[in-house]
């Protein structure tokens, strides 16, 4: 889920330019009591206003969106039980359109008329990226729930001061994935089939086939594909030559789906294993449920756990629907938030010390603590096994830390 630093850099430096403009030549009226500029700035009244900035349309709306109400939900509940000091939380909303100058657009809005304390989002890492320099720049801190690119916390060695996460980081997925093939599958060789387009698939392959090799594994084989493609055995026909022990797909569900099909189809049985980007009940639409067979992914909760059973019964009975990973993640960075704000957090500064210092917090997704080098939650890794259209849990890493 995330982007080269090269393209970073370019988001980074788009986000300057228009954070230059914004700031300079005004937003327009917002709806904030506050009258000052400034996200440090308190909004008037009993509320205490955050931010949403999601991608809400474009390529990545659906993981935005679902990302937001996890949010959303987890508010819901803090308000239902009085707020927070006898005030409710307030959640403004703004479209990251998926694409990282509108992200900065977002936040610059955000903080600048709605005076909010605090953002929430976007869902992709590229987006966070962007937003991050607005956002330290007015003191407001940032969870980002799923945007796993270590680079999204910490540059150049240094922790970014105001962002944070609430998920693992994408060299974790990639190390839990090689050991999980060399010593639960006792595999010996693999093949990587990598989204080309993908800096989240490329760099995830680049670590698994590192730590495989340093299993005792061998990587026999690299093929790529484009996001979008429709038709992949020209390819998965050449990988059925090499007769590997698993091959290793880290990407997105909509591509995932279609090569286990057309794999199964040409007669490859061998272990397929993916990362987060699999965690999708639409792989399985995709896919079909006798295709799904002996394929493994990581992810950051499995829905079987009694310590998850809380939050999907309440995602349920608000919007009707099985929650995702996003909604959970969502949710996740929803519960971070309220729980800096209740230790006396009401402005960006005091909110983004309690975040740097939760510990042993139980979110939708399980128990975290923050670490306070990284801004990285330490927390738990699952490997979920697909049998017969059902998932099973095939492993539970514990944090480490």
């Amino acid at each position: 889920m995330f982007f080269s630093k090269k393209k970073f850099k370019l988001a980074s430096m788009i986000a300057c330019g228009i954070l230059a403009s914004a700031l300079f030549t005004g937003c327009g009226g917002g709806d904030s009591a506050g009258g000052s500029s400034g996200g440090g700035d308190k909004p008037a009244g009993d509320e205490i206003v955050i931010g949403a900035n999601f991608e809400l349309t474009g390529n990545v709306a659906q993981y935005g969106a679902n990302a937001n109400n996890g949010l959303k939900l987890a508010i819901k509940e803090i308000n239902d039980a009085g707020g927070i000091n006898g005030k409710k939380i307030k959640i403004v909303e703004a479209d990251a359109k998926s694409e990282a100058a509108e992200a900065v657009n977002a936040a610059t809005k955000l903080i600048s008329d709605d005076k909010v304390v605090a953002l929430v989002g976007p869902a992709v890492t590229a987006n966070v990226i962007a937003e991050s320099q607005v956002a330290t720049d007015n003191k407001v801190p940032v969870i980002g729930p799923a945007a796993t690119n270590p680079d999204v916390t910490v540059e150049n060695g240094k922790v970014k001061e105001f962002i944070f996460r609430a998920c693992f980081i994408d060299p974790q997925q990639s190390e839990v994935m090689a050991q999980f093939a060399a010593k639960d599958l006792n595999a010996k060789t693999a093949v990587l089939y990598l989204d080309s387009s993908s800096d989240y698939s490329k760099s995830l392959g680049k670590i698994f086939k590192e730590k495989f090799e340093a299993e005792g594994g061998k990587v026999v084989m690299e093929e790529a594909f484009l996001a979008k493609d429709q038709d992949f055995k020209a390819a998965l026909t050449k990988i059925q030559t090499a007769n590997a022990d698993v091959i290793f797909v880290p990407a997105y569900y909509e591509e995932v789906g279609k090569i286990v099909k057309q794999a199964r189809e040409l007669g490859i049985t061998s272990a397929i294993l993916g990362t987060d980007g699999w965690d999708d009940s639409k792989v399985i639409d995709i896919a079909g449920k006798d295709a799904l067979n002996n394929t493994f992914f990581c992810t950051h909760y499995f829905e079987g756990d009694a310590e998850v059973q809380d939050f999907i019964k309440a995602y349920k009975e608000e919007y009707k629907a099985d929650p995702n990973v996003f909604a959970a993640l969502g949710y996740d960075a929803g519960k971070m938030l309220i729980n800096a704000i209740e230790r006396g957090g009401d402005d960006g500064q005091k909110i983004r010390d309690n975040i740097e210092t939760i510990k042993d917090l139980k979110v939708g997704t399980g128990t975290i603590t923050m670490d306070a080098s990284t801004h990285n939650p330490i927390k738990g890794i699952v490997v979920i096994e697909t049998k017969d259209g059902m998932r099973e849990l095939r492993a539970k890493i514990a944090p480490e830390g």
